[in-house]
């Protein structure tokens, strides 16, 4: 289980927002946090630390007025700690190798590989031809449904694809990527407690790592994470981080990761 930090950029801010708020008319989400410190700030201070994997979402699309800021703050993010972070946020085909060349170790991609509520295979295939496997995070954040199950959602997690998150699914999609990454998007931002049903199917599958995100608000939250996930499913902490104005301590967190052991 290894702590993996979040640089989320709104509007051309370091925020945390609350993340089912997410709208992009208007570039509106309900914040918890606004950072007077730039992109590069954070990733100097995950730098200092060797944390890796730790992931920079671009949460507005390329038609806002505030896009280039927010990706002007994602590139000193990434120039201040090169290969050290992952980047997602609107990634394709056509600009994926930008961002490696710009100094990501891998790219996020959800929307350009789900369109239109399917698997697009076709595209999946350009993204591993783009950038190779090792070097994709398939983003697999869902919302749950009234008939209980979990559907990944794309699209800065405002549209419902038709795709339920399963073990298959996950075997399915881990030949093509080296990591997932799953926000559990209806807790997200809230520090309200993680969604144990999610974890726990995590926790039970074996394969390639997975970062979940989404709910931790105390230190018992990492203490279930570690149970219902088996000591192998990564943790992002973002709103109740004491970086980001929340009452978590930043170096208990590690240290907690840090002092678990692998699941035998």
């Amino acid at each position: 289980m290894e702590f993996r930090p979040c640089i989320d950029i709104h509007n051309g801010k370091v925020k945390q927002i609350v993340g089912g708020s997410l709208r992009d008319a208007g570039d509106q989400a309900r914040e918890n946090f606004i950072s007077q410190q730039d992109g590069a700030f954070y990733a100097e201070f995950y730098k200092k630390d060797n944390i890796r994997g730790g992931h920079i979402i671009l949460l507005n699309p390329e038609t806002s007025q505030y896009y280039e800021e927010t990706k002007r703050q994602a590139l000193l993010a990434l120039a201040a700690y090169p290969q050290g972070l992952q980047v997602g946020g609107g990634i394709r085909d056509d600009n994926a190798r930008f961002w490696i060349e710009n100094g990501a170790s891998h790219v996020i991609v959800t929307s350009f590989v789900f369109r239109d509520g399917k698997l697009n295979y076709e595209n999946l295939l350009k993204m591993t031809a783009t950038v190779t496997k090792e070097r994709l995070v398939l983003d697999l954040s869902c919302r749950k449904k009234k008939d209980g199950r979990y559907y990944i959602v794309t699209d800065r997690w405002q549209k419902f694809t038709e795709v339920v998150l399963t073990p298959q699914v996950l075997d399915e999609l881990s030949a093509y990527c080296d990591e997932f990454l799953i926000h559990a998007v209806d807790v997200e931002g809230k520090a309200s407690g993680i969604e144990t049903e999610l974890v726990q199917m995590l926790g039970d599958w074996d394969g390639i790592p997975v970062t979940y995100a989404g709910g931790v608000g105390s230190y018992d939250d990492l203490e279930k994470l570690k149970k219902y996930g088996k000591g192998k499913v990564n943790v992002t902490v973002g709103s109740a981080l004491d970086l980001f104005g929340g009452g978590m301590e930043y170096r208990k967190v590690l240290e907690f990761c840090r002092k678990i052991p692998e699941n035998k």
